[in-house]
């Protein structure tokens, strides 16, 4: 893998790179990478056609509006991948809205990645997915062992939890909102994690994409408890719009609220982003759903307590 040059347009695949020994391989990122630190002085290779700044609604709706006009909503600089002579671009093709894809990269570079450059594309709806997709990226870079290392290490922290809770006897009803307006549960790998955690995912299924659902049906379902990550959203992004929750009708009715079982958590950097960093979420998922058995000490960084 020596001197081989890396450009990735997901920021998943960035940690993933980097916790496989290769960030000094990367010489391009996309503006949504930002961890490690390290990584932050690359070139950046893309951008975002709407303004993330703007509150929920208004960026669901702008995402609608470009992608009813265009192919993709983030914009490539072809001319700046072109000069930085990348080996392997790495993209994905699970979610044209949440990060750079596939298809965009062919779009913008067809001239580019059919000459001598690589496409590596990660496609996860499953926590296996991550686990998988981890050790084909070492394949394709030519770090297997590491590969294989890294999984096992997961793997094990994995264990520690489901060992822990393996006689544990509830399963608490757990709702995990990935956006606000209009709501939206998280789904691919996050009911699995949930489980892992001790807890039952409401209103989304294991593998398959998250649904757009109407506050009713969280209200009627009445979780014990709430656990909200938005998409791309830090802590502090989300709470400038969490009234958007505390307004619904019968908030105050229900048990997570009642219970004082409400969580607010980066769904940024955990758990919408499907690198090593996502069994950091299953520690978490189980510090908020099953707080009598661990402390893995990510409250106050990582997920806070929500008192309405």
């Amino acid at each position: 893998m020596q001197n081989k040059r890396i450009i990735s347009l997901l920021p998943a695949a960035t940690e993933i790179i980097c916790a496989l020994g290769l960030q000094e391989n990367l010489v391009g990122r996309s503006h949504e990478c930002d961890y490690p630190k390290e990584i932050q002085n690359l070139s950046i290779c893309s951008d975002a056609k709407f303004i993330s700044g703007n509150d929920s609604a208004k960026i669901d709706a702008q995402v609608k509006v470009i992608l009813t006009d265009a192919l993709s909503i983030y914009k490539i600089d072809k001319e700046l991948i072109t000069s930085l002579k990348p080996d392997f671009i790495i993209t994905q093709n699970q979610c044209e809205v949440c990060a750079v894809s596939e298809k965009d990269v062919e779009f913008a570079l067809s001239d580019l990645v059919n000459s001598d450059v690589k496409l590596i594309s990660l496609q996860p709806n499953t926590l296996d997915d991550i686990l998988r997709e981890i050790k084909e990226v070492a394949i394709q870079l030519d770090v297997e062992e590491k590969g294989n290392e890294l999984v096992e290490e997961l793997e094990e922290r994995i264990d520690i939890v489901k060992h822990k809770l393996k006689f544990f006897p509830d399963q608490p009803k757990v709702a995990i909102i990935e956006w606000l307006s209009p709501i939206m549960v998280a789904g691919n790998w996050i009911p699995e994690l949930v489980e892992i955690a001790g807890g039952k995912s409401i209103l989304a299924e294991n593998g398959k994409h998250s649904p757009f659902v109407e506050w009713q049906q969280i209200y009627d379902e009445n979780p014990t408890i709430i656990i909200v990550a938005p998409c791309g959203f830090t802590i502090n992004r989300t709470l400038q719009e969490i009234d958007l929750l505390l307004n619904q009708p019968g908030w105050r009715d229900l048990d997570a609220v009642k219970n004082n079982r409400v969580y607010i958590a980066d769904g940024n950097a955990y758990f919408n982003r499907s690198g090593p960093r996502i069994i950091d979420t299953i520690e978490m998922l189980a510090e908020m759903i099953t707080p009598k058995y661990f402390a893995f000490g990510y409250e106050g960084e990582g997920w806070i307590k929500f008192e309405s």
